[in-house]
């Protein structure tokens, strides 16, 4: 006989803090950990080729029926399924809810929830909320990716909007490049740009902190540039960063839209991202050019390797660097181009870190799903 009795945990947000959701060195290292098992290829994710980024429901602009929600502002549904292998070695799922006009009503623009499973039975094993979570896991992605490819002891970070997505990423650049002792931001207003400062204020290794007006003068000189803008779709919008602006051998951090010249990415830029694979749904799910439905530059490789200006082999998968299978650069001062675009399995390596971290302290509330099925 099976004991067929499920309970799983529920983590609430303040459980989740108490269970170190918010601990960025130990989340750049679950990162790292997850990368290596991706560049082996022990994952799936949604999709055919078992690496879409999920599944979403949008909405029209002019609903048919009196009740169906209207097109807008991050307004979406959007469900992204996972396994992870490894050391991992779950299934789950991010259940991704967005609204810009939540603002409006103290609420932020995303509510998120992870659910983690048994790989086998599919019974859940926690619940928990995830707004953190995927904060922190977005944030150190970045951080992986400056520790294998920004030049070594790299000084100088250029922050082009201050928002939260930049903070977390600051937070992962600091530990994984413990040299950084400069902070140039440019940002939109006055508030975001302050309380960037503030945060940036935790860290004592960071000796000067400079605001600047212009994107040129964020990358004056640095080794380092992070994205954490906001635009609207289609590529007229996405901000544009000049090649003479960017320091030889640099690292272009971009989990946020940015615009490169297309001979500066097709002749000179080492072209890296995620997950090659990812990147492929893309395009295969977006009308050419996708690079403007989905403003994340690495799409932009994808366009270009349709054009016949690029081939294959010159788009880098992250964990291929992490795992020696190629070199962070061809050639001495190479600047990097780093494309961060978020995957579920990331959700799943960092929540299970959370989760573990929670049965030990005793957090959370058991909840009981049967215990026995009523129907079998």
């Amino acid at each position: 006989m099976f004991d067929t009795k499920i309970d799983f945990l529920y983590l609430s947000e303040e459980d989740t803090i108490k269970a170190g959701v918010t601990d960025m060195n130990g989340c750049v290292d679950c990162m790292e950990e997850m990368f290596k098992i991706l560049g082996r290829g022990d994952y799936k994710m949604a999709g055919q080729n078992g690496n879409s980024h999920g599944a979403m429901v949008t909405f029209p602009e002019n609903p048919p029926f009196p009740n169906m929600p209207k097109d807008g502002p991050d307004r979406r549904f959007m469900a992204m399924p996972a396994y992870l292998g490894g050391s991992i070695d779950l299934a789950g799922m991010k259940w991704y809810c967005s609204n810009a006009e939540n603002r409006t009503k103290g609420l932020p623009r995303s509510i998120l929830m992870v659910m983690l499973n048994d790989k086998d039975t599919g019974a859940p094993l926690c619940l928990m909320s995830a707004n953190l979570l995927s904060a922190y896991r977005t944030g150190a992605v970045p951080g992986v990716g400056a520790k294998y490819l920004a030049p070594p002891g790299s000084r100088v970070l250029g922050v082009i909007g201050p928002g939260v997505m930049s903070k977390t990423s600051l937070s992962s650049f600091v530990y994984a490049c413990p040299t950084l002792d400069t902070v140039r931001i440019k940002g939109r207003g006055k508030e975001s740009i302050d309380n960037f400062i503030e945060f940036a204020g935790q860290y004592p290794q960071l000796r000067k902190i400079e605001v600047v007006d212009t994107m040129e003068a964020a990358c004056k000189d640095a080794d380092i540039v992070t994205m954490g803008t906001t635009s609207a779709m289609g590529i007229e919008n996405y901000p544009f960063l000049e090649e003479g602006w960017l320091k030889p051998g640099m690292l272009l951090s971009a989990p946020a839209c940015v615009r490169v010249s297309d001979e500066f990415l097709v002749k000179r830029a080492r072209k890296v991202l995620e997950n090659y694979g990812l990147y492929e749904c893309w395009a295969e799910d977006y009308a050419y050019p996708a690079y403007g439905s989905v403003g994340i530059i690495g799409v932009r490789y994808f366009d270009l390797m349709h054009d016949g200006l690029i081939k294959r082999e010159d788009i880098i998968d992250l964990g291929d660097v992490i795992n020696g299978k190629v070199p962070a650069r061809e050639f001495e001062g190479q600047i990097v181009v780093n494309s961060v675009g978020g995957m579920p399995v990331e959700d799943l390596a960092w929540g299970k870190t959370v989760w573990q971290n929670a049965l030990k302290k005793g957090l959370g509330v058991r909840l009981n799903l049967w215990d026995a099925p009523a129907m079998r």
